[in-house]
This record gives structure tokens, C-alpha cells and sequence, in this order.
């Protein structure tokens, strides 16, 4: 195969950032079509949870090993693999709709998607500096929350029911194979990958730690039980819509963040975030007319997406480049303890009818006021510049 030609140069964020977007419409649709297209394959609702439990586990188990992976194959042949495997676990699911299988499938799927994680956060935060991180790092999630939303749309045009959805799936996740097939230049160099050693965690920030768990603990509900919580209500015909909103805010947040993420403490800004959620998720509780839900939903994504990029830059900022790939891995792993309990809780929670909002308003205010206690305390420490471990 020949190269394909283009203005990239080393580290170029071009080949995550196009892949990425290829992977998050089919993502996005993806995220909903698992738990909605349940009744449709025969398959018991009670099962969305422990779908979102497992595919977070799968994350859990993932953050363990990519970086050895990583370190040996290079970031460009790890994200074909990666891609590769979560096409494998689509195709298993669309053509045999068995409980076991769809959960053994989903852990697999949370595995290959750490990976796509790891590598693409590792490759555009593998520069020098905080400024150029958080500009790289708000592209990634622009990206991402972009291409979700876009596949969040295309549930009322292609439904839940058949193999066409999951066909759709299957493309998207090949299109995005071929962006680094065909595009061989751009990736970090191999050698500049290092493995954090036990002693170097202290230095990492708490509040980084804690911001990754949160948005696993907010996120991971939000994606396997959200679309449900939806349709069990008067607005069911516009999940589709809804879930949009939710991710079309988290992605519109992105450059804001970019911009005030080397301006401001970040534990400051993650505690304004979480309490913008918190009356976010007031107005979902009280919206009354299907704008002011949307707009609800729209504030809802863009407080609780912010959370993570804001942690990950927080917890690198102090890392030399060799270091970042084992640091995302870490975040990552903190961020899947909160995905694979999130659900769970959830689910044991929400017995009353707004059990689900008030489980996440719950998780946002406590972090808010840790965060606003931490940044009264810590703030001349997270403005130390960057030194090497």
C-alpha cells in the first residue's frame, strides 16, 4: 500500500482526530441502539444496566495493559487493532442475540475502546506544552461529542430493530480503520513512551483522580440508562433528540474549556461545572415544554462532558512526554471504576421516577464542594510549571 501523502508532521494530530470522528457517529448511535434495540432482539430491559456495567469493566480490564501494547506496536498499528476488535464485537451482536453473548461482547468492546482511548488522548498530549495540550485535548473531545451527537440522530431514520443499524455501525468503525491505513505518518515515536513507577503516583493530582472517577460514576449512567430513563417518559419519541442535545453540549463546552483550562484553577473550574449540572438537572426534573428540556439537556452534556478533559489535563500537566501515555492509561483506569459502579448504583437507586437525575445530581454536588474545598487549599500548587518526575 502506498502512503498517502499529506501535511502531517511528527505527532500530528490529524490521523486521531479524523479516525476519532468516524468512530464517534458510529459510537453515538451505538450507545443508544445497545440498550433501546433490546425488546426488539427478545432480549429483557433489566439487562441495559449490567451492558453498561460490563462495557465499562471491559475499560477497567483494558487500562491495565495498553501501554504495553502501545510501547510495542506504536500508536498508529494499535489503533487499527483496537478499531479492528470493536467491528468484531458489533458483528457478534447483530448476528447472534443471546444475553451471555451480548455481555461477553460488550466486556470485549469496553477492552477495545480503551485502547482507541489511550492512544488517541496519548498521541495528542504527547507535546510539551499545558497550552498546546488543552487546544489538542478540547479538538479530540470537539471530535468526539461532535460524532456522537451525529449518531445519536440517526436512531429515528434507521430504528433499533434488524441488522441495518448495526450494519451502519460496522461501516462507520471501517471508515475509520482506513484513516490510519492510509495515513502512515503523524505518530509519536515509540521510544518516548515510559511507564509511571509506583512511587510517581503521589505526585499525580487528587483532584484529577477524582474528577476521572466522577465522570465514570456520572457518564457511564448517563450512557447505559439515560436513553431508557427517556423513553419511559412523555418525551420517548424524541430521545433521539435528547440524547443530541446531551452530547451536541458536551461537545459545544469543548472550547470554552480549551480556553479557561490554563487560565484558572481546574479544580475551581470542575466545581463550576458540576454545579452547572446540578441546576441543569433541576430544569430536566421541572422542564415543562420540550425547549426548556432540550435546553436542559444541552447544559446537562456540557457540564458533565467538561469534567473529564479537564481532570486528564490536570493530572498531565506536570508530566514529561515519555510519561503521558502510562497517565492517561491510569485516568482511564480510575475513570472505568466509576463507569462499572455508576450503573449499578444507579439501577439500585432510581426507584423513584426521578430516580436517575437525582442520583446524578447527588454525585455532581458532592464533587462540587470537594472541589471548591480543594481549590481553596491547592491552588498555588496546580500553578507550579511543568517539571519532570
Amino acid at each position: 500500500m502506498v502512503d498517502v501523502v499529506m501535511a502531517t508532521k511528527p505527532n500530528s494530530p490529524l490521523v486521531p482526530v479524523l479516525g476519532l470522528s468516524f468512530y464517534a457517529v458510529a459510537s453515538g448511535f451505538l450507545m443508544s441502539l445497545v440498550p433501546l434495540s433490546l425488546v426488539a432482539n427478545q432480549l429483557t430491559p433489566a439487562l441495559a444496566p449490567w451492558l453498561a456495567s460490563v462495557f465499562y469493566l471491559g475499560l477497567l480490564v483494558g487500562a491495565f495493559f495498553i501501554q504495553r501494547i502501545v510501547a510495542i506496536t506504536g500508536h498508529r498499528f494499535a489503533f487499527i487493532g483496537f478499531l479492528l476488535l470493536l467491528i468484531a464485537t458489533v458483528a457478534a451482536q447483530m448476528m447472534l442475540p443471546f444475553a451471555s453473548l451480548w455481555l461477553f461482547a460488550r466486556l470485549i468492546a469496553g477492552i477495545a475502546v480503551a485502547g482507541i482511548f489511550v492512544v488517541v488522548e496519548s498521541w495528542l498530549l504527547m507535546t510539551n506544552t499545558a497550552k498546546e495540550r488543552a487546544k489538542r485535548l478540547g479538538l479530540y473531545m470537539t471530535s468526539l461529542y461532535g460524532g456522537s451527537a451525529v449518531g445519536q440522530l440517526a436512531i429515528k431514520p434507521l430504528g433499533v430493530d434488524g441488522v441495518l443499524p448495526f450494519m451502519f455501525v460496522i461501516v462507520l468503525l471501517s471508515l475509520a480503520v482506513l484513516v490510519p491505513l492510509l495515513i502512515k505518518r503523524g505518530q509519536p515515536d515509540r521510544q518516548q513512551t515510559q511507564k509511571l513507577h509506583w512511587h510517581e503516583l503521589k505526585n499525580l493530582s487528587r483532584p484529577a483522580l477524582v474528577g476521572c472517577l466522577v465522570s465514570g460514576l456520572v457518564l457511564g449512567p448517563m450512557y447505559g440508562l439515560l436513553p431508557v430513563y427517556i423513553t419511559q417518559s412523555e418525551y420517548a419519541p424524541k430521545t433521539g433528540l435528547l440524547m443530541a442535545a446531551v452530547i451536541l453540549g458536551g461537545m459545544l463546552v469543548q472550547p470554552l474549556v480549551s480556553y479557561l483550562s490554563p487560565r484558572i484553577s481546574k479544580s475551581l473550574l470542575m466545581a463550576m461545572f458540576c454545579l452547572a449540572g446540578v441546576f441543569s438537572l433541576m430544569g430536566v426534573i421541572c422542564a415543562v415544554t420540550l425547549e426548556l428540556l432540550v435546553t436542559s439537556y444541552l447544559s446537562l452534556g456540557a457540564a458533565t462532558f467538561a469534567l473529564y478533559p479537564i481532570a486528564i489535563t490536570l493530572a498531565c500537566e506536570k508530566l514529561v512526554v515519555s510519561k503521558i501515555v502510562s497517565a492517561t492509561e491510569l485516568m482511564l483506569l480510575t475513570y472505568s471504576i466509576g463507569s462499572v459502579f455508576g450503573p449499578l448504583l444507579a439501577a439500585y437507586l432510581i426507584s423513584s421516577e426521578n430516580g436517575l437525575p437525582l442520583y446524578l445530581a447527588a454525585c455532581l454536588m458532592t464533587t462540587s464542594i470537594y472541589m471548591l474545598i480543594n481549590a481553596n487549599r491547592r491552588l498555588p500548587r496546580e500553578e507550579t510549571p511543568v517539571t519532570e518526575l
